[in-house]
C-alpha cells in the first residue's frame, strides 16, 4: 500500500508541476505582454518599463519561473490582482468555498440519485422502463450545462415562479443549506449530467457484477435475489464507480464554472470569466492552477479510495 501511495502521489506532484509550467508560460504568450494587459493599449513605453522593473518582468524568462515558483510553494503567493487591488490568493479564497460546495453538493445528490436509478435499471432490464431511463440518460448527458440552466430559467423562475433566478450574490458558502430554494436550479442543473453518466455506469457494472463467479455460487447456496442484489453485486458493482468520480471531476469542475456564469453564482467560474473580461491575468492563471490542483487531489483521492476497497488494485500494483 506504500508503495502504491508513493507512486500515486509521485504522479500528482508531476501533473501538478506541469500545469504551473503551463500557466506560467502562458502569461508570457500574452499580445503586448503582461503590462499592456494590466496597464492597458495606451499605455507608455516608460511606463511598461517601470511595470516590468517593479515585477521582475525585465529578468530571464528562467529566473523569472524561479521566483514563480519559490513565492508558490514558499508563500502560497499567486500573484497581485490590480482590478481587484489585492492579493489573488484572498481574491480566490472569498470564491473557492462557495465552489467547492456547489460541486460536492452537485455531486453528493448526482450519487444517490444515480446509484439507484442503475439497480432499477438492471432489475428491470430491457423492460420499458429501463430503455425510457437510457434515452433520458443519453437525453441528458448530451444536453449542454448551459443550455438546460437556461431551460430551467425560463420553465420554473419566469414562468411558474417556482424557483429564483439565481442565488443572491452575496450569498455565503453555506447559503446553499439555509437558503436551498435559491440554489436548486444550479445544483440540478450541474447534476444532471453526473446523475446521466453515473446511472448508465452504474447499470453495465451492476451487470458485470451478476456475471461473475461468486453471484452464481451464492444463487446455488439458495440465496435470495435481493440477497444477491444487495448483498454480493452492489457492493462490487459501487467500486468502479469510485473510479469513475475521479475522472468525472474535470468535467463537474467545468460544468460548475459554465453553471456559475449562467445563474451568476458567485464563485470560481464567474470569477475566472469576469477577471478573463477585464484582462486580470494573475487572476486568470491563478484559477486555473487552483481548480487544476483540485481537480488532481480529487482524482488522487478516488485512486486512493479505489485501492482502499479493492486490494487487488494496490497489489498489482506492487
Amino acid at each position: 500500500m506504500t508503495g502504491f501511495l508513493i507512486r500515486r502521489i509521485g504522479q500528482a506532484l508531476v501533473v501538478v508541476i506541469g500545469v504551473i509550467l503551463i500557466t506560467f508560460l502562458m502569461a508570457k504568450l500574452i499580445p503586448g505582454g503582461e503590462a499592456k494587459a494590466v496597464l492597458g493599449p495606451k499605455a507608455t513605453p516608460v511606463t511598461v518599463a517601470r511595470f516590468n522593473v517593479q515585477n521582475g518582468l525585465n529578468l530571464p524568462i528562467w529566473d523569472q519561473f524561479w521566483r514563480y515558483v519559490e513565492g508558490l510553494f514558499a508563500h502560497l503567493n499567486l500573484g497581485y490582482s490590480f482590478k481587484y487591488n489585492q492579493g489573488v490568493r484572498q481574491v480566490i479564497g472569498e470564491r473557492l468555498p462557495k465552489t467547492l460546495t456547489l460541486v460536492g453538493v452537485s455531486v453528493f445528490i448526482s450519487l444517490i440519485i444515480a446509484v439507484p436509478l442503475g439497480i432499477l435499471q438492471v432489475v428491470r432490464r430491457n423492460k420499458p422502463i429501463d430503455y425510457a431511463l437510457t434515452t433520458s440518460s443519453f437525453f441528458f448527458y448530451a444536453m449542454p450545462d448551459f443550455l438546460l440552466g437556461t431551460l430551467l430559467i425560463i420553465w420554473f423562475a419566469f414562468d411558474l415562479h417556482w424557483f429564483p433566478v439565481s442565488p443572491p450574490t452575496d450569498a455565503s458558502a453555506w447559503a446553499i443549506f439555509t437558503d436551498p430554494r435559491a440554489f436548486v436550479l444550479p445544483v440540478v442543473t450541474l447534476a444532471a449530467t453526473s446523475v446521466a453518466s453515473f446511472s448508465r455506469y452504474m447499470r453495465s457494472s451492476m451487470m458485470d457484477a451478476l456475471a461473475q463467479d461468486f453471484v452464481r455460487t451464492a444463487r446455488a447456496k439458495g440465496a435470495s435475489s435481493r440477497r444477491v442484489l444487495y448483498g454480493h453485486a452492489l457492493r462490487n458493482a459501487l467500486i468502479p464507480i469510485l473510479t469513475l468520480l475521479g475522472l468525472s471531476l474535470p468535467a463537474i469542475v467545468s460544468g460548475a464554472l459554465i453553471v456559475e456564469n449562467v445563474f451568476n453564482y458567485p464563485g470560481m467560474g464567474l470569477l475566472t470569466v469576469q477577471s478573463a473580461f477585464n484582462d486580470d491575468i494573475p487572476v486568470v492563471l491563478g484559477t486555473t492552477l487552483v481548480i487544476t490542483v483540485a481537480t488532481v487531489i480529487g482524482s488522487l483521492m478516488a485512486d486512493i479510495l479505489y485501492a482502499v476497497a479493492d486490494p487487488r488494485i494496490r497489489l498489482g500494483s506492487d
